[in-house]
């Protein structure tokens, strides 16, 4: 039995409806299932939702969770942080949850984002006109970005934590075994500790084949666990068949490094579960 709470639907950029991740969650005997559509962004992206389907979007799920048996349904949103634009917090009355994320970084000279998970190409892009190819000042924009999201508007689950990764899966940008970079990481995690967030282990680059590791990687992980941060277990689902997606990879992971609880969401408060390679144990 396993819980997933970042999950995306056909309300955003996922492939599928709401019923038919119900229906996948019910055969993989789910405890909870969180659906996590892209908030609406203040610029048109393709794969964010479009602000006028936001009240049937809640309105569905809220209809969904009232017959869906034995499965608890959670309704959520990944909620992007831009300054003055966009924050966690503009949607936290409507929702069970927030998952706050970043994947923009500062904007190009003519205004347009910089979308640090989009294509090779735009990251490059990025990295040369914004940050002049200085890879310590974008990896500090990043993370500063983070933590003004976690001060400003606390969201209750950090998503993805490093997703600066994404386009270093050969160390191009940066080597994570440098002092400057875990010394950035190490400062995010002290207001992560000072807010009470959960921060997500998100098994979407390993089931992808993107990356070796899940966001975090296992070194942040183990600073996490040091700092008594809970942690739950994501797959970022865009697709009903990846729900669980790597799920025992992950819980290994965790695991070994010493974390024996998971927090859920579970009867309407969070809680923290119990867990092996196979799911999670309910006394």
């Amino acid at each position: 039995m396993w819980s997933n709470y970042h999950t995306h639907s056909n309300y955003c950029d996922g492939s599928e409806s709401l019923e038919a991740c119900i229906e996948q969650a019910k055969a993989l005997k789910m405890i909870s299932l969180g659906f996590s559509s892209h908030a609406p962004l203040p610029f048109p992206r393709g794969w964010s939702m479009d602000k006028d389907r936001l009240a049937d979007y809640c309105h569905a799920i809220n209809l969904l969770a009232a017959k869906s048996g034995e499965l608890e349904i959670y309704k959520g949103l990944e909620v992007d942080f831009i300054p003055g634009r966009i924050s966690p917090s503009d949607f936290q009355h409507q929702l069970d949850y927030t998952i706050g994320s970043i994947h923009f970084v500062d904007q190009f000279k003519d205004g347009t984002p910089w979308e640090i998970d989009g294509t090779n190409q735009h990251f490059e892009d990025g990295f040369n006109e914004i940050f002049n190819r200085n890879s310590k000042d974008a990896i500090h924009r990043y993370f500063e970005l983070t933590k003004e999201m976690i001060r400003n508007s606390a969201p209750n689950i950090i998503g993805h934590l490093d997703k600066i990764k994404i386009q270093n899966k050969y160390q191009t940008y940066f080597d994570e075994n440098e002092s400057w970079y875990q010394q950035e990481v190490q400062e995010v995690i002290k207001v992560i500790k000072e807010a009470g967030s959960i921060v997500e282990i998100n098994t979407r680059g390993l089931y992808q084949k993107k990356l070796s590791a899940p966001y975090p990687s296992p070194w942040i992980i183990e600073l996490l666990y040091k700092s008594g941060i809970p942690i739950m277990i994501n797959s970022d689902a865009h697709h009903p068949t990846d729900l669980c997606n790597s799920f025992s990879e992950a819980a290994h992971i965790v695991f070994s490094i010493g974390y024996k609880k998971l927090r859920i969401l579970l009867e309407g408060k969070w809680q923290d579960v119990a867990f092996d390679q196979h799911g999670i144990k309910l006394s």
